[in-house]
């Protein structure tokens, strides 16, 4: 029987270890999304967020040009951890934000799972980027969008091609509580009803 910490079971995502990293949820660019793909992304992203919170699993932020861009959507920033690691960025990458990297590092998790905007520049780049330096990336694919479906498929295919998980936020939650014997199971399972 193979051992339940083999590689295979890094297919699957695992709390204890795992950071959540919500990418460029801002004002301006949520005013860009379609109205339905973007109230998705905000319930599953919500969700995830919650429950990263209640499993301890490290939450990062990042904010593109906040200047420009405005800051973290409210109900977003409303419920993300006070121990939450927050970044400006200007670059497309959170991998080249300052200290963004070491951050992530120093946590001693591998596995990243990725929302947020858009899913062909900053989390298609991110994604990528990560990867390329040792992580095991999950992308949630009811947690990212693009203004333009066609740019959000081709990120999709893109990273796939790439070697990067897509997956969605019920997955996600699940693959965290991995039984319903957790006991959290009653309250965590209770966000996707």
């Amino acid at each position: 029987m193979p051992d339940q910490n083999s590689a295979n079971t890094s297919l699957l995502c695992r709390a204890e270890n795992s950071c959540l990293v919500v990418i460029d949820v801002q004002t301006h660019l949520t005013a860009a999304m379609p109205m339905k793909v973007l109230a998705r992304l905000k319930r599953n992203s919500i969700m995830l967020i919650k429950a990263a919170g209640i499993l301890s699993v490290p939450v990062f932020a990042t904010e593109q040009y906040p200047k420009g861009l405005g800051p973290l959507d409210p109900d977003i920033n409303e419920v993300l951890p006070e121990n939450s690691r927050r970044f400006e960025k200007t670059c497309f990458s959170c991998a080249e934000a300052d200290n963004f990297i070491n951050e992530l590092s120093n946590c001693g998790r591998k596995q990243v799972i990725l929302l947020g905007l858009e899913a062909h520049i900053c989390v298609l780049q991110t994604a990528i980027d990560l990867l390329n330096a040792g992580f095991n990336i999950f992308v949630v694919i009811d947690g990212v969008c693009s203004r333009q479906r066609e740019n959000y498929e081709a990120a999709l295919q893109r990273m796939c091609q790439s070697g990067i998980i897509t997956c969605n936020a019920e997955s996600v939650l699940f693959e965290w509580l991995r039984d319903s014997s957790h006991e959290h199971f009653k309250t965590l399972s209770a966000m996707v009803r």
